[in-house]
């Protein structure tokens, strides 16, 4: 688009996604060139052990658009997000993934929208082409969210989304390291709307994802937006101390009354072990918290870059100060 400075910066997290990335730039490139806005594609490489980069560079050579942002390793899809984003130079940054389950063909309605004076356009999923143990599990997990969090966080809705500079801008103060994007999204407010779309199934390889990885995800979500599982013991302490303080004049009245013995060691040991249960789940919910100060208090940047291609080399706030 010349040298015309980017309406549009679309930010691509990228981890061994080689057998992709044909198919994402053959889809991707027109629908863009079609909108007939100046933009860029932010290719964020993190850490890929596949030819990801040099499939990147062998498209950047061919669209000087494209632009690549190489981190020094792995540091996890949203840490990459935040990476883009910072490098991203738009009026306008739209996020999706790789795989083309955020299809570019929705770029447009979100480009509308934001037209009409919204600052953030979010893609909701109406469907989802993914197995059923997925699809109820992603469900309980946003009414699990919605449940617990203070700030309401669209259900079905990923990272794709449209989100305009001054959205942008406010993100970048938000330096947290235990980064759930999705909630920070939302927590930023300004004028949101969503835009509905069926998701596709995965073009080419498998799910980065597992499930030990998304249950520790989602435990990571709900300790990033919510106090509740701390505050909720309380309720819980109370609830045991009182069952046990009837339970225990129950067992007085009846002793008086009835002279029958106490209850022996098969209800002693069953009341110990239920306790020692609370106890541990209590103290693995409080080091959860601990664990997320902790990492905070060392204020570590969030990512190290390693190498830019087409992007300007003065570094981000968050990046390695080397490069």
């Amino acid at each position: 688009m010349g040298n015309l400075p980017p309406t549009l910066s679309i930010v691509i997290p990228c981890f061994n996604e080689e057998a992709n990335l044909d198919a994402l730039f053959q889809e991707l490139l027109p629908v863009l060139t079609q909108l007939g806005l100046p933009y860029e594609i932010i290719c964020v490489n993190d850490g890929s052990r596949d030819r990801t980069l040099s499939g990147l560079l062998q498209w950047r050579d061919r669209h000087p658009s494209i632009k690549i942002l190489d981190l020094s390793r792995n540091f996890g899809k949203d840490i990459a997000l935040t990476a883009g984003i910072d490098a991203a130079t738009g009026l306008a940054v739209i996020p999706m993934d790789a795989d083309l389950q955020d299809p570019p063909e929705v770029i447009p309605d979100l480009v509308e929208r934001w037209q009409q004076g919204f600052d953030v356009v979010y893609a909701t999923r109406q469907r989802r082409r993914e197995s059923l143990l997925k699809q109820w599990t992603a469900h309980g997990f946003y009414a699990l969210l919605q449940g617990l969090s203070s700030v309401p966080i669209p259900a079905n809705t990923g990272d794709f989304r449209l989100l305009d500079r001054r959205v942008v801008e406010a993100l970048k103060q938000l330096p947290e390291r235990g980064r759930f994007m999705k909630g920070l999204f939302s927590w930023v407010g300004y004028r949101q709307t969503a835009v509905y779309f069926e998701r596709p199934a995965r073009r080419q390889g498998q799910s980065k994802w597992s499930y030990w990885q998304l249950w520790n995800f989602a435990l990571g979500a709900i300790f990033a937006f919510s106090v509740k599982p701390l505050q909720v013991w309380l309720y819980v302490g109370l609830m045991i101390s009182g069952v046990a303080l009837i339970y225990a004049l129950w067992l007085v009245v009846r002793t008086l009354l009835f002279g029958a013995d106490l209850p022996g060691y098969p209800s002693l040991m069953v009341a110990i072990l239920f306790m020692g249960g609370v106890q541990l789940l209590t103290l693995g919910i409080i080091g959860e918290y601990i664990g997320r100060i902790y990492e905070e208090v060392k204020q570590r940047p969030l990512y190290l870059v390693r190498d830019r291609y087409g992007l300007d080399p003065t570094p981000a706030a968050n990046s390695d100060p080397a490069n």
